[in-house]
């Protein structure tokens, strides 16, 4: 990989003068002396579509709006939709982090935040910026055919740029579990990669009818999801699944499951 943390240019979004200047002080640490600041969301993406940034880090509230409009504004804006986005906020409540675990974030980082947490949560910024395309000892990757079911159009776009980034393009789209089993009655697939939280038939119905009423015991099931509760993923576990994935992912960790559960199968 030719891009290294030094050579991010970052642009920062924290309405606190005092907080801009620690997180500064962190990625300079780290080498990074490319560094906007702005205290504002819509100055941001004004200067974002003058200049794109390699790598957005907002706090959660700013004075005109929350990071979730923010990263919602570039998720829908197709010059700005591929740009990492880290959140650093000390925001905990799901129903306010969710929204942003689904638009596809690098990292989510408390404050105050490690250090260490924030070298690691730049270096998954690179894979995203420069990927690195998988490749499988039992598989010829462009021929995958792989299912990603989410009742997200962001989450859905997300998983499947970052699985082009990989290498895979044979990707179809479904958005929700029925929605799935219809593609699932038509089609076969070498990979299932879900969200487990979706209306109509979550991702753990989703698996227990592929593995049940289908009988399909091989096909690899990735379940992507920021669920938290312990006792409910152990139930998908049971479901199934070939791996739980922890959103947000980067593309170092899920190509590191790929090669487990694809190659270990075939």
């Amino acid at each position: 990989m030719s891009l290294e943390i030094r050579d991010l240019a970052i642009l920062l979004i924290e309405p606190s003068g005092t907080q801009l200047k620690l997180i500064q002080k962190h990625l300079k640490a780290d080498g990074v002396d490319k560094i906007t600041g702005f205290s504002s969301g819509e100055e941001a993406l004004v200067e974002m579509r003058r200049f794109e940034p390699d790598l957005v880090i907002s706090s959660m509230y700013l004075p005109d709006m929350t990071a979730i409009d923010l990263v919602t504004s570039m998720r829908n804006d197709e010059n700005l939709d591929h740009i990492p986005f880290m959140l650093i906020s000390s925001e905990t409540r799901f129903e306010l982090t969710d929204p942003i675990r689904q638009a596809g974030v690098v990292a989510i980082l408390p404050k105050p935040f490690n250090h260490d947490d924030l070298s690691r949560a730049l270096r998954a910024s690179l894979e995203y910026i420069e990927p690195d395309q998988i490749t499988l000892e039992n598989y010829d990757v462009e021929d995958l055919e792989v299912l990603v079911v989410d009742d997200s159009t962001t989450a859905r776009r997300h998983i499947a740029r970052i699985l082009n980034n990989l290498g895979i393009e044979n990707l179809t789209l479904a958005e929700d579990g029925k929605d799935a089993i219809s593609k699932l009655s038509q089609h076969d697939f070498d990979l299932i990669v879900t969200d487990l939280n979706m209306p109509e038939m979550d991702g753990q119905e989703l698996v227990e009818y592929i593995r049940n009423d289908m009988g399909n015991t091989f096909t690899p099931i990735l379940m992507v999801t920021s669920e938290d509760d312990e006792a409910r993923l152990a139930n998908v576990q049971q479901a199934g699944v070939s791996a739980i994935f922890d959103k947000p992912f980067d593309p170092a960790s899920i190509k590191d499951i790929l090669y487990r559960i694809l190659d270990e199968v075939a």
